[in-house]
């Protein structure tokens, strides 16, 4: 390939990438649904007009990093402090439930493993890759329907947001097991500096920030040192503390969600990121996923993948919800708001696959279940919401 080959790699992804999301939006599936159709459309799935290299790996990975920070900066902790116990437990029960059973789903396809084992952290990985809650759909959905601001609304949200924290812990702790040679005690105890880390480092940039942000508010110095915290954080996560580059930019966004232009921040991030890095990151989904391996084995598990990544959300959240005195249509509801997985999931799949946990077959599974949990759950929710309204709405 010649070196100006690029550009026209990424003219086609731009075009193919916004040309598809344009399309999803019309048939009511996210954008993001668009953006992989286009990989696979320009990749060897279709086309195959490119296919992955190097450079656009490495551009996918600054996408993935941008948008764990803009999900960090999203983070309303008050609204965590608000929700309390509840929403925290029924995020462990949203996380636990379809973690074991993701990794008892590939065990019983492909062969229970060995503690320790290659088979084992396999099993692991696949059962992280379910954790993840991707709550933008459901979260439109409730808007349009008016229920958004009613308990089991902001429950949904709340469970939501603390799903995803606990879920990249876990994705640490997974991940961190890469080396045969690594060691739960060695794991647990690199994750806890980590975080210690963080957190003096965090309050110190946090102070700095205040301060910053109230002699230049508004002013496009600050999102730049808020990229170059999101990058350092990113680097030394990875490089000093071997625990995924992702958790770093999240980590990096948390530590300034409460400045005051976190708003602004997020939204001159998402320029950068929405407009160029995201869509290739996207679209290297699609360019990595390849049929050529979809044999029987697989196919009956990518089936099994969406089932139950679904059910074993709607279970774990739904039953945990009947603890904390709700009724039975309002636990379905709650459960049928955690099922849907987006770009979280897929972050997740691309990590496991560069580390050499996973291959490229497996992304067809995920794409599968983002594509029927993202048309699914807005459907669901809007049958269970018709047969039993919310009275708490209508007062």
């Amino acid at each position: 390939m010649k070196n100006y080959d690029i550009l026209m790699d990424l003219a086609l992804i731009m075009v193919g990438a916004k040309f598809m999301a344009l399309v999803a939006r019309k048939v009511k599936a996210p954008m993001v649904v668009g953006e992989i159709v286009a990989g696979l459309l320009l990749g060897p799935c279709v086309f195959g007009i490119m296919g992955p290299n190097s450079f656009i790996s490495q551009l996918a990975e600054i996408g993935v990093i941008l948008i764990m920070f803009s999900a960090g900066l999203e983070t309303n902790l008050a609204e965590l402090k608000k929700s309390g116990l509840r929403a925290f437990v029924i995020a462990c029960a949203g996380v636990f439930v379809p973690f074991v059973c993701g990794a008892l789903l590939y065990s019983c396809v492909y062969g229970f493993s060995s503690f320790g084992s290659e088979g084992f952290f396999k099993a692991l990985f696949i059962g992280s890759i379910m954790t993840a809650t991707s709550v933008g759909i459901t979260v439109e959905v409730l808007k349009e329907l008016g229920y958004l601001k009613t308990k089991v609304g902001q429950t949904i949200l709340s469970a939501a947001i603390i799903d995803d924290v606990i879920g990249i812990i876990v994705l640490t702790f997974v991940l961190s097991f890469k080396d045969p040679k690594t060691k739960l005690a060695t794991v647990s105890l690199k994750v806890l500096m980590f975080l210690a880390f963080s957190f003096i480092l965090g309050y110190l940039f946090y102070r700095a920030f205040k301060l910053i942000d109230e002699r230049y508010p508004h002013t496009r110095r600050i999102p730049i040192m808020a990229m170059g915290l999101c990058f350092a954080l990113a680097y030394l996560a990875e490089a000093y503390f071997g625990i995924a580059d992702i958790t770093g930019a999240y980590i990096a966004g948390i530590i300034l969600c409460n400045v005051r232009d976190a708003a602004y921040i997020d939204r001159k991030v998402n320029v950068n990121g929405y407009m160029f890095f995201a869509p290739v990151f996207f679209v290297s989904i699609g360019l990595k996923t390849s049929f050529n391996g979809m044999k029987g084995s697989l196919l009956a598990f990518s089936i099994g993948f969406v089932l139950v990544a679904m059910v074993s959300k709607l279970i774990g959240c739904g039953l945990i919800s009947k603890c904390f005195g709700f009724k039975n249509n309002e636990c379905v509801k709650i459960g049928a708001g955690m099922m849907t997985r987006g770009e979280v999931a897929l972050i997740i799949t691309n990590k496991g696959m560069a580390l050499g946990m996973i291959d490229a077959s497996y992304f067809t599974a995920v794409i599968l279940l983002i594509i029927v949990s993202s048309i699914g759950t807005p459907l669901l929710l809007k049958a269970l919401y018709s047969k039993y309204p919310d009275k708490e709405a209508s007062a």
